[in-house]
């Protein structure tokens, strides 16, 4: 079946996608856990985490541009490590997903019970499915348009929230906080890593959970308008982004406060405004999560949508699935996504709290799952190179192979982690068990499908 070549995407919505799936819950809410780990320490493990995921985009950035197709490393892991791969590759992202919308669509309706505590919590739900599945379901240029809105706001609370914690510290302006502030807070209270290696290394499935989805820049280049100049330009503006809005947020945010004052009864960012005296702090991040959650139901949707088209394309997917509007939209597969998430909050409304726990833990599982595959796709696609083809590559990676083996190397690591850490071991089963079981199945229906290379 013919891919259609659906130019629905400019630049600026390509770099704010990019932007965006930075910039969520795991950033304003999943931090305070990573600090509790590591302490300060937590700054490296957050560069180190940067490191992988930009190695990550650029080896789907270097394959995106060379050969920019609908389903993008679901294609990429297929072509080049064989249908198995690009099967439980494609599948393990959409699990991802719909995993993290459950999260945020759930999250959405507990925080505005804040302004609205009467309101049933179903409402809000569909009301955000509403939205948000319109979005979807009309064209490429709608999601683009609401992405970026939504990414705007994000963006400028973040940079307010950094503006304003730097303002305290430069200036030395009165705080309503009883505890000193400066830098000295990096190595006054129990050192710059206060629980040693051990929790440095606890950090590591928080930071990464909080990176999870920036791989859907590779999914919307494939349907940019110019590719080959918009996927570069987003992708390397990834490590100025993890300096100022990771980096550089929890270093003033550190600064500011204590690491063990950092308790996660609020957010870390909260306590920036709290510490000028801010008493609509509270509202004020209650706008900012809100956004975020959208943005990534949003880019979810999305994601999952194109993958699960493009496995439906080789026959990896129930055939209905291939097919979309004269939009180049996949209706039937974006509509059958918001049925399960509609199935899934109902399921999630009765289950205890503490399995948003699980649900992070799981979703980081599916998260390097995918990156491993992406990185091990393209060093089976530069493999298959000749040299002097290697040579006139458009977009290569840096530090070839070094980086890459680096990346690779450091999410084996992490799955040791789960492994190692009890409290993850719920999720590395779950993960676990969806491989095997998608495994059964693909070997089972699919692997008489004659091969659509």
């Amino acid at each position: 079946m013919p891919q259609p070549k659906l130019h629905g995407l400019k630049a600026r919505h390509i770099h704010f996608i990019a932007l965006g799936s930075a910039i969520g819950t795991g950033l304003f809410y999943g931090s305070a856990g990573a600090i509790q780990a590591a302490g300060p320490a937590v700054l490296l493990v957050y560069l180190l985490g940067g490191a992988v995921v930009y190695f990550m985009l650029r080896a789907l950035g270097e394959m995106a541009v060379s050969h920019p197709v609908s389903g993008s490393f679901a294609e990429y892991t297929r072509a080049h490590l064989g249908d198995w791969a690009g099967y439980i590759t494609g599948w393990m992202y959409a699990f991802e997903m719909i995993i993290v919308c459950l999260a945020d669509l759930t999250a959405i309706a507990i925080y505005l019970r804040l302004w609205f505590p009467t309101t049933p919590q179903w409402v809000w739900v569909a009301v955000t499915l509403l939205v948000v599945g319109a979005a979807n379901l009309t064209s490429v240029r709608w999601f683009g348009e609401l992405e970026f809105a939504f990414t705007i706001v994000k963006v400028l609370a973040v940079i307010a929230m950094i503006i304003a914690g730097a303002a305290i510290l430069i200036f030395g302006l009165d705080t309503a906080t009883p505890h000193s502030t400066g830098f000295s807070n990096l190595w006054d209270d129990g050192g710059f890593a206060p629980h040693g290696i051990p929790g440095i290394i606890a950090a590591f499935i928080l930071v990464l959970f909080a990176f999870g989805g920036t791989e859907i820049i590779g999914v919307a280049g494939s349907e940019a308008e110019h590719p080959e100049r918009d996927i570069p330009k987003a992708v390397n503006t990834v490590p100025f982004r993890i300096l100022l809005f990771y980096v550089g947020a929890i270093l003033v945010i550190l600064a500011l406060n204590p690491w063990r004052t950092i308790t996660g009864e609020e957010s870390p960012f909260v306590q920036i405004f709290s510490a000028l005296g801010v008493n609509w702090a509270a509202a004020l991040l209650n706008v900012v999560v809100i956004t975020a959650a959208l943005s990534a139901i949003n880019s979810d949707l999305f994601g999952a949508g194109r993958v699960i088209t493009g496995m439906a394309r080789k026959g990896l997917a129930p055939q209905k699935m291939a097919t979309t509007s004269s939009q180049g939209v996949p209706v039937f597969t974006t509509a059958a996504l918001i049925v399960v998430l509609i199935v899934g909050v109902v399921i999630n409304a009765v289950l205890p709290e503490k399995i948003f726990n699980i649900i992070a833990a799981l979703a980081t599982f599916a998260t390097i799952f995918v990156w491993l595959m992406i990185l091990l796709s393209q060093v089976g696609f530069r493999r298959k190179l000749a040299s002097d083809e290697a040579r006139r590559l458009q977009f290569p990676v840096p530090l070839w192979p070094f980086g890459q083996y680096f990346a690779i190397a450091f999410i084996v690591f992490t799955f040791g982690i789960m492994a190692w850490l009890p409290e993850y071991h719920s999720a590395l089963a779950v993960g676990v068990a969806f491989t095997l079981i998608m495994t059964g199945v693909y070997f089972f229906r699919h692997r008489s499908i004659p091969s659509q290379k």
